[in-house]
């Protein structure tokens, strides 16, 4: 009998000393094939800026960017430039035209527009809107808002092969027969991509390398790049990483935390534990002493 309450009394405090142990909190940085996912992206909950939660995915080992017009595949992240590069797999380029309004286009949630858009000198070249297209609406009396974005442009894009395929194209002008084959426009015109509500078949994408120039449109880099900003949130956590912390926030909430092991702090790791905190130690210290000092004793009376 003696015997078996001490085994029971040593199997209760093995987790009591685990409690008074600092629980070191995994790294946040994470990797999705060959990319780094690190602040403010995330792979696990409550890693990262709340403002991107939900962002970013892992499948196979290809990293899904989501958000209300689809899911993309990103193909690079630029933590000093802050920002991602995507793939849209029914997205037009030099080689091949898409139609039937099969492409995402790109439609970002409005609690995310403020912090997360294409960047200036991203153009999109949309292909085969109807003449009833809200891109078109209020012409001829107005010029149309087709136009070259950091020298690329619909003109350009009709030296590509992939025209070719699909027969001769109308260049149309606001006097003539209707609207051009192909339209290009920076996101800021429209604020956005949406092919089903612009009437349009398909688009593409394309971005300069800053700060190198385009070249030909077969030389044009495809895809979309896109900006996001932190809004103040990088001091937070340059000060929380600079004293050991990592980055994160409540999961059932929106608000920062810097991640110090075995507690959390609004401001960084360098802050004092809270009374409650201290509590808790001291609650679970008395306990693992109690426990100790009662295996010490029967112990001894055996």
């Amino acid at each position: 009998m003696a015997h078996l309450l001490f085994t029971l009394l040593v199997q209760a405090l093995i987790p009591v000393l685990a409690q008074t142990n600092p629980i070191h909190v995994k790294s946040c940085r994470s990797y999705c094939g060959n990319i780094t996912v690190d602040y403010p992206f995330a792979l696990k909950p409550g890693c990262g800026h709340p403002g991107f939660q939900d962002l970013l995915f892992c499948i196979n080992d290809f990293l899904m960017f989501h958000i209300s017009s689809g899911s993309y595949r990103v193909l690079d992240i630029d933590y000093a430039y802050q920002s991602l590069t995507l793939h849209d797999p029914h997205m037009s380029n030099c080689d091949a035209i898409v139609l039937g309004n099969r492409g995402n286009g790109f439609v970002v949630e409005s609690s995310r527009a403020a912090f997360l858009n294409p960047s200036p000198d991203n153009a999109f070249m949309l292909i085969g809107c109807s003449p009833g297209s809200p891109l078109f609406q209020g012409f001829p009396g107005k010029h149309l808002p087709c136009r070259n974005v950091s020298s690329m442009g619909c003109e350009e894009y009709y030296g590509c092969p992939a025209w070719n395929v699909i027969g001769p194209k109308r260049v149309g002008s606001v006097y003539g027969t209707g609207p051009p084959e192909c339209c290009s426009v920076p996101f800021d015109a429209i604020r956005a991509i949406n092919l089903t509500k612009l009437e349009c078949q398909g688009y593409s994408s394309a971005y300069n390398l800053a700060p190198v120039r385009s070249g030909g449109p077969d030389e044009w880099a495809y895809g979309i790049r896109v900006k996001y900003t932190l809004f103040g949130s990088e001091a937070f956590c340059t000060a929380c990483e600079a004293t050991g912390g990592l980055c994160g926030y409540e999961i059932d909430g929106v608000k920062e935390l810097c991640m110090c092991g075995s507690w959390n702090s609004t401001s960084n790791c360098d802050s004092v534990h809270s009374s409650s905190n201290r509590q808790i130690s001291y609650l679970v210290d008395t306990r693992a002493g109690f426990l100790i000092s009662l295996i010490l004793w029967m112990y001894y009376q055996r």
